[in-house]
């Protein structure tokens, strides 16, 4: 997930406060809301390799010879024969806590004010906590869960601390190492309070550890199976989904052994799997492909997958373009009644007109770039 490591730290996390403009604002961004920005997606292949090798399959990582040792006990497991059949109802929240909103609120004599605002500030979408900050976590997690419990609706949260996130590129950053993270994600599992949420662990955590040693990985997928027990152990209502990266990533086979690998199989720590995150590619693929992945996978038969339907109403670029890319559209609006089998639910998980860098600065809200994937309307991908 490329973004410049200063925008997330620049962006800071959710307080429930829109912070002032800053000088040498364009005119054309938007106010940063303390909400960390959702990254954009690295340049990565356009279609899975069918030819290159799986990584061995097994139930759990196997611990290398410089394997840190495990940092506390796991949490109490769950009923092991646990299976989630039916996706949850009701309707997701919408954080007032946001860039689009902050723009909304500040811009009502702007000629794109009412595309922008009925079109992209009024739509549920994901708020992501891409900052390592053990001592506030808590609060700023539970600020987000309370207030979607208040409302009846289903927040979407997004831990995006893994330490060698992105492998070293744009959004480098996280916890030190995997000791502080397995601590930052009981913190984080804390603040999740007891109604329902969805929780999208981790993005590019496991489609994108070919950068990783052996050992290194595996003890990457061993926390990835920690966290995954402790928010659902937290809290039995939520629903955490693992990274599948995406339709022109990985192979489904070799995603799924690394998926597997990483507790995602199991129902202790896991409902399924996540796809398309800040991507642009067609739902129907993103079906097809999540499908292809569930089925290699295995586990119960009620794991599910979600779906970032975000800024993919147009699909993915030809030329592979993954910066802004001109001509795209809104997807599908979120909904967690997809009316596909096996497709929990289409989620705003990227915020439209977060910009890639391109088009505003990585990560800021851009006016005009929000405007031109909403001024069409929203396309069925």
């Amino acid at each position: 997930m490329v973004v410049a490591a200063s925008v997330v730290v620049a962006a800071g996390a959710v307080t429930g406060v829109v912070s002032a403009f800053g000088d040498g604002r364009a005119p054309d961004e938007a106010g940063p809301a303390r909400v960390s920005a959702s990254p954009r997606p690295a340049p990565l292949p356009r279609a899975p390799s069918s030819s290159a090798p799986a990584p061995t399959e097994s139930a759990s990582p196997s611990p290398s010879a410089s394997a840190r040792p495990t940092r506390s006990p796991s949490p109490p497991r769950a009923e092991t024969k646990r299976e989630r059949t039916t996706p949850v109802p009701g309707r997701l929240y919408r954080h007032p806590d946001s860039q689009v909103l902050a723009w909304v609120r500040s811009h009502s004599a702007d000629p794109r004010h009412a595309v922008i605002a009925s079109r992209i500030a009024e739509q549920p979408a994901a708020v992501w906590f891409a900052d390592h900050s053990p001592q506030t976590v808590t609060a700023r997690v539970a600020a987000v869960t309370s207030g979607g419990a208040a409302l009846g609706r289903v927040p979407v949260v997004v831990p995006y601390v893994i330490p060698g996130r992105d492998c070293g590129g744009h959004s480098q950053g996280g916890a030190p190492d995997l000791d502080a993270y397995d601590a930052w994600i009981d913190r984080f599992a804390a603040g999740l309070g007891s109604g329902e949420v969805i929780v999208v662990l981790e993005p590019d955590s496991v489609a994108q550890t070919e950068c990783l040693s052996a050992g290194d990985r595996a003890d990457r997928f061993a926390s990835l199976a920690r966290a995954g027990r402790v928010l659902k152990a937290a809290n039995p209502r939520a629903r955490v989904y693992f990274d599948a990266g995406h339709s022109g990533w990985n192979a489904p086979a070799r995603q799924a052994a690394w998926l597997r690998e990483a507790g995602a199989a199991s129902p202790e720590s896991s409902d399924g799997i996540f796809s398309n995150v800040s991507n642009f590619h067609t739902t129907a693929d993103e079906i097809a492909y999540d499908r292809q992945v569930l089925d290699a996978l295995g586990g119960p038969a009620g794991l599910g997958a979600v779906i970032d339907t975000s800024r993919n109403g147009n699909g993915a670029p030809a030329d592979g373009e993954w910066c802004d890319p001109a001509g795209r559209k809104l997807g599908r609006t979120p909904t967690l009644n997809t009316g596909a089998s096996r497709i929990d639910a289409y989620l705003w998980v990227k915020l439209p007109g977060e910009s890639d860098g391109c088009k505003g600065r990585p990560g800021t809200f851009t006016a005009s770039y929000a405007y031109d994937l909403a001024s069409s309307g929203a396309a069925s991908s």
